[in-house]
């Protein structure tokens, strides 16, 4: 890469921070590493968040009126079976 900064560092705290300007294309808001490679020479790398799992289990049924299209790919739905398991345990 060609492109060249110059930056004076700055207290931040109890930290000492260098601005890096927006022109370096690292977007606001990532985590990122930095890995130290020898005196005054360190690597920035981003770090790879692990994929976040929502649990969408608890949205169905909850808008009044509106009513599922019904699915012909496949014999039964899911939540008709986990409402049937409530209504009627002990049952199989």
């Amino acid at each position: 890469m060609d492109d060249e900064y110059q930056g004076k560092t700055f207290k931040s705290g109890n930290s000492v921070a260098l601005r890096l300007p927006k022109a370096m294309g690292i977007p606001e808001g990532i985590e990122v590493r930095m890995v130290k490679e020898s005196a005054m020479t360190f690597r920035v790398e981003p770090v790879e968040a692990p994929l976040r799992k929502i649990d969408i289990s608890g949205f169905a049924g909850k808008l009044p009126g509106l009513k599922a299209a019904p699915r012909e790919d496949f014999e039964e739905r899911p939540s008709t079976i986990a409402r049937r398991a409530r209504e009627a345990p002990g049952e199989e």
